[in-house]
């Protein structure tokens, strides 16, 4: 199923922001001292490795912010698995405009892309069970939507979009509240009736102690397999359970096999390589 598009207010002033990163202070002087004005080009984004798209949308805003009569016609949509050479959209239009956005658009589209290839990566791995790949807050500074959508473009799904979606209690919470049964009981006389509660826990005892006092999710921190195995044994269907902790492609099918809900991974999002995507012009 296509993941629905981002609403245009969102991603606009991340790229026009973007745009004036670059234009400066004086625009593009190489692009309009060596190309004429009313000059036109065909150009093609092209992947030059394999990888799942994400990111059409900034890319394509990019140029249109920067001229209007660009024109942006798609071959692989957001989500779709490309190889070297796949074409991914052809673009016509002022010369002068694809040249001074080129940089912005291909910013954004190989980032998203390669956060989308990451994410499939993670995803492959865990597909013959039932669990589903997450990613987390661990995100670049005002990019957290686009980011949590190229997740989703990968086949992945999101974490909290922020501190106010629901109740994370992590370690150093439970420690300044003194215990794990004390940071549940201030936490449920404070949330809403909408408002989930997941706590974090390290060990087993802890998962035993969160059970009593009951709680929405669990999350199993940096456990083996083994360990994940006898917790979801214990949680026995009452909360959702949640791995995380270092986990790889090569890691994940273990993690998954022990039969949690959820994997958690934060590289996906802060340290996903760029997919390379380049953007040719016809002669």
């Amino acid at each position: 199923m296509p993941v629905p598009p981002l609403p245009r207010v969102l991603i606009e002033p991340l790229v026009r922001a973007t745009l004036l990163e670059d234009l400066g202070r004086a625009g593009d002087i190489t692009t309009d001292a060596i190309v004429p004005a009313n000059q036109s080009a065909v150009g093609k984004l092209v992947a030059r490795q394999e990888g799942v798209v994400a990111g059409l949308d900034p890319a394509r805003l990019a140029f249109e912010l920067i001229d209007p009569l660009i024109r942006v016609e798609v071959a692989a949509e957001d989500g779709t698995a490309v190889g070297p050479g796949t074409l991914i959209a052809t673009l016509s239009g002022p010369a002068r405009g694809l040249l001074t956005a080129e940089r912005t658009a291909l910013n954004f589209l190989g980032h998203l892309s390669g956060i989308a290839t990451a994410t499939a990566s993670i995803v492959a791995a865990v597909r013959a069970t039932k669990t589903k790949v997450v990613c987390t807050r661990k995100t670049t500074p005002c990019l957290r939507a686009v980011q949590k959508y190229a997740v989703r473009c990968g086949g992945g799904a999101n974490h909290r979009f922020g501190l106010d979606d629901a109740m994370l209690i992590k370690d150093n919470h439970v420690a300044l509240a003194g215990g794990v049964r004390e940071a549940l009981q201030r936490a449920r006389a404070a949330a809403g009736h909408l408002v989930k509660i997941e706590l974090e826990v390290d060990t087993l005892a802890q998962l035993e102690e969160a059970l009593a006092e009951g709680v929405d999710a669990v999350l199993l921190d940096n456990m083996t397999p083994d360990q994940l195995g006898k917790a979801v044994a214990m949680v026995a269907g009452r909360a959702i359970t949640e791995a995380s902790g270092r986990i790889t492609p090569h890691t994940a099918p273990a993690i998954a096999a022990a039969g949690v809900d959820l994997v958690s991974v934060g590289w996906i999002t802060h340290s996903a390589a760029v997919l390379d995507i380049g953007l040719d012009f016809e002669p």
